[in-house]
């Protein structure tokens, strides 16, 4: 899933605090989704998102693809059908990191080569997604499926409002799955979750 859907590059560090874990808020025209992302089973992934989120990328970039039961995509268009240019070589594919493209998971979009992630990512929209997007059980690790790299905390209502959308929109390279109305993804602001203390016992007096 690049464009159609769904050069090796070096891996990219993400330094997460201590304690906290990192998460996206996508503010979109239809309202907020707020995506906790496994920056632990999908490290390399993660920092790539992140660093497209902090650089403005995904700003001003819609929903261009929407196909009610399976995804919404974006990542790299504009409304009308203007390409947005990745600006950062493609990334390893983290497919086999235990994480399972089921309603609500967050996951990177590529073309039939398993490194060629940059910037298109996806939401599934239903559990059965996993049989047709997870890694093919005999394959060689991390060479098949889609990596996803977080999952839906707040907003699965509004996801399920953008997949409801009329469609029919003919400007991007999906025009019978592209919005009327284009869904524009606003900001992406990336934030960081304290983890939750835990729980010590009291000893008996």
């Amino acid at each position: 899933m690049r464009c159609g859907f769904l050069l090796l590059a070096p891996a990219i560090l993400l330094s997460v605090p201590a304690g906290a874990a990192p998460q996206a808020r996508i503010e979109t025209t239809l309202g907020t989704i707020v995506v906790m992302l496994d920056a632990e089973k999908a490290p390399a992934t993660v920092a790539n998102f992140v660093r497209y989120a902090k650089e403005g990328h995904f700003d001003g970039t819609v929903f261009y693809r929407v196909v009610p039961g399976f995804v919404l995509q974006a990542g790299s268009y504009k409304a009308g059908g203007v390409y947005k240019p990745e600006e950062h070589a493609p990334i390893p594919l983290e497919s086999s990191n235990g994480l399972s493209n089921l309603r609500g998971a967050v996951a990177m979009a590529r073309s039939d080569e398993p490194v060629s992630a940059t910037s298109e990512f996806f939401i599934d929209l239903a559990d059965v997604n996993a049989t047709r997007l997870d890694p093919k059980p005999a394959a060689a690790p991390n060479t098949t499926g889609y990596a996803v790299f977080g999952h839906v905390t707040e907003g699965l209502d509004v996801v399920d409002k953008i997949a409801a959308v009329p469609l029919g929109g003919g400007k991007g390279p999906f025009p019978d799955f592209e919005p009327v109305v284009p869904v524009t993804i606003l900001k992406v602001t990336i934030e960081e979750v304290p983890a939750a203390p835990e729980a010590t016992t009291t000893p008996a007096q």
